[in-house]
């Protein structure tokens, strides 16, 4: 966390186009109906302002008047308080845990997949790529006893889920049976459909999954 001097009438959010932790506080921007400015990083080449605001330079970092936050949970965590309409996490503490620990687990056991996934071809990633569906595979009976992950409430665990299964025909993950496709594009299609999860989506990541479907029809 920073304080910065020069104070900003509207919320700044450094994102990167396709980068999915950005992707996970756009989603969160969106639900709850916030107005803020995007400034796009590109893997290289970061701005001077950012790394005055975030000595690490990481994305996405969110700019809120005085304050800096960066680290995509902490940034989510911190709108769901600052927007509490509509909430994105239980009410009892017991429930807010678990759902955290259900968010660390994705971070702790699908990010380093995740990495490999984004910048190694498909040939080096393929073993990353079967772990991944595998993970995603003992969801299913979850995704099929409700609407959302957490019941029948939209949560900040389907703001973490929703950018990953977005990218599954970019990353060429398959080897579902039939009948977890269809549980799993059941719980995918209602997400997506969501106007947060549309507004939430850059032109890049529009395009890499139009590529990547036309690619495998």
């Amino acid at each position: 966390m920073g304080i910065i001097t020069n104070k900003r009438s509207v919320m700044t959010l450094y994102s990167g186009a396709s980068d999915i932790y950005s992707h996970r506080v756009r989603i969160v921007l969106a639900e709850k109906g916030v107005s803020y400015e995007v400034i796009n990083i590109e893997a290289r080449g970061k701005p001077e302002d950012l790394l005055e605001l975030n000595p690490y330079g990481s994305i996405p970092t969110l700019v809120d008047r005085e304050l800096v936050l960066y680290e995509a949970n902490i940034i989510t965590e911190y709108l769901d308080e600052r927007f509490p309409h509509p909430p994105l996490m239980p009410v009892y503490p017991v429930a807010r845990a678990k759902a955290r620990l259900i968010i660390y687990r994705f971070d702790r056991e699908w990010g380093p997949l995740v990495r490999k996934l984004e910048t190694s071809s498909l040939a080096e990633s393929r073993p990353a790529a079967k772990e991944l569906a595998g993970y995603i595979s003992q969801l299913v009976p979850l995704f099929n006893s409700s609407p959302y992950f957490l019941g029948d409430e939209f949560s900040l665990v389907d703001c973490c889920l929703a950018p990953v299964l977005w990218r599954l025909p970019v990353w060429d993950i398959h080897g579902f049976t039939p009948a977890e496709t269809k549980i799993l594009n059941k719980y995918a299609d209602r997400v997506f459909q969501r106007d947060s999860f549309q507004a939430s989506l850059t032109e890049t990541e529009q395009e890499l999954r139009k590529l990547a479907k036309a690619e495998t029809a």
